[in-house]
């Protein structure tokens, strides 16, 4: 892909990775949305994950999501790389970690690029780099009183 500064009147602007946080509060659509704006921008796309209720054939009642001190600097390494990857004009992270019910915004990420396609991409990349790559895990509480561990978001 090309980088931002090859798109000719498009000038690269200051750092592309606007917002990157892990936070114990409710995440915002809207905030990662607005973080998102660049006036060279033809395609946003964002990815919003929601707690579900079930996983593997069983009912979620409850989860929690925790991470490792180092999540924060690991989730702006992943962004980064997907900006070294695709023109992004804008990125946004933002993870949320502590007790989540049914419904809850566990994650919202989102990129804004040129063109459509290349923000399709480049959000799925950061999606599953994200989940991949940072240290976050998911602690699932079923309805029949069994608990789970998950290695990653």
């Amino acid at each position: 892909m090309a980088a931002v500064n090859d798109h000719p009147g498009e000038p690269g602007g200051d750092d592309p990775v606007r917002l990157i946080a892990i936070r114990e509060s409710a995440l915002s659509v809207d905030e990662v949305f607005a973080a998102l704006g660049d006036d060279a921008a033809g395609g946003v796309a964002l990815f919003v994950g929601t707690v579900r209720n079930h996983d593997g054939g069983a009912d979620v009642d409850a989860l929690g999501y925790s991470c490792h001190p180092s999540a924060e600097s690991e989730m702006r390494r992943v962004a980064e790389k997907v900006v070294a990857e695709y023109p992004v004009r804008a990125l946004a992270a933002v993870h949320r970690v502590g007790d989540l019910r049914v419904g809850d915004l566990a994650v919202v990420v989102g990129v804004s690029c040129p063109h459509r396609g290349e923000a399709f991409e480049a959000c799925r990349k950061l999606i599953d780099d994200l989940k991949h790559e940072v240290p976050i895990w998911k602690h699932q509480k079923f309805s029949d009183g069994t608990e789970e561990w998950v290695g990653a978001c």
